[in-house]
């Protein structure tokens, strides 16, 4: 059994997107239906399916509550955690993915701790926002490390 919550984003062309999941951010596909334009892939335990915008196969089917115009990931990110959050953005610097926010390190406030991240944000090829963290680990509010 899968997640419990497993994003659905859709593609201009899944083949690009699988492309740039696959060979810059290190997913895997898990299992793909290549006739309907969709994949399921996986990496460290977060897992997301792509599905290709207009599909040609008949049986295939679109939910969309209203127009979609790119960028897609309009109002939502998606965060992902890394083992090694520095190695990833390294590699997609190298390979010229779009950074949305740098590599930061930051502190959320969760009741009367705060949890900390090294972060950063990129764009995926239409649009989705790709948060991928490493843990920092906790402290109390208001405390440097």
């Amino acid at each position: 059994m899968g997640n419990a919550l497993v994003p659905e984003l859709y593609c201009r062309d899944v083949a690009e997107s699988i492309a740039f999941y696959t060979g810059v951010l290190g997913f895997a596909v898990r299992y793909a239906r290549p006739e309907e334009g969709f994949a399921y892939i996986e990496r460290e335990g977060a897992e997301l399916m792509l599905d290709a915008l207009g599909s040609p196969d008949p049986a295939s089917r679109t939910w969309l509550a209203g127009p979609l115009e790119p960028p897609f990931g309009r109002g939502i990110n998606l965060q992902i955690r890394a083992s090694d959050v520095d190695a990833l953005h390294a590699a997609a610097l190298g390979a010229g993915a779009p950074i949305f926010l740098p590599m930061e390190e930051r502190w959320y406030r969760a009741g009367d701790r705060e949890v900390g991240n090294r972060q950063f944000i990129l764009l995926d090829p239409d649009g989705y926002l790709l948060r991928f963290y490493q843990d920092l680990g906790s402290r109390p509010v208001g405390r440097a490390p």
